[in-house]
């Protein structure tokens, strides 16, 4: 009987300080017309935590993730090359 290996595989990319800055200005600027007033303070607040938050996810690069994918891929073709073969070796001694 074949191996099946079934992983499900979760990937996000770290946030670029240009996503951060978009992200933030964008939470500043959907804020009520009465704390438009603190709107910097908020949008340095916003980045602040978005950073921080971030800094503490376990997150690869998509480099990192292309090259384990790649692994990956040869270690699967390289078992069903053993499963075949060992297909064979069974058949013979059966």
């Amino acid at each position: 009987m074949p191996l099946v290996f079934c992983v499900p595989v979760r990937y996000q990319a770290a946030m670029s300080d240009e996503s951060i800055e978009n992200l933030a200005r964008k939470l500043a600027e959907s804020m009520p017309e009465g704390l438009r007033s603190v709107r910097n303070e908020l949008e340095s607040n916003f980045r602040s935590v978005l950073r921080a938050s971030l800094s503490k996810l376990d997150l690869v690069t998509r480099e990192e993730f292309e090259v384990q994918e790649a692994v990956l891929a040869r270690t699967r073709e390289k078992l069903e090359a053993l499963e075949s073969q060992l297909e064979e070796l069974e058949k013979k001694d059966a």
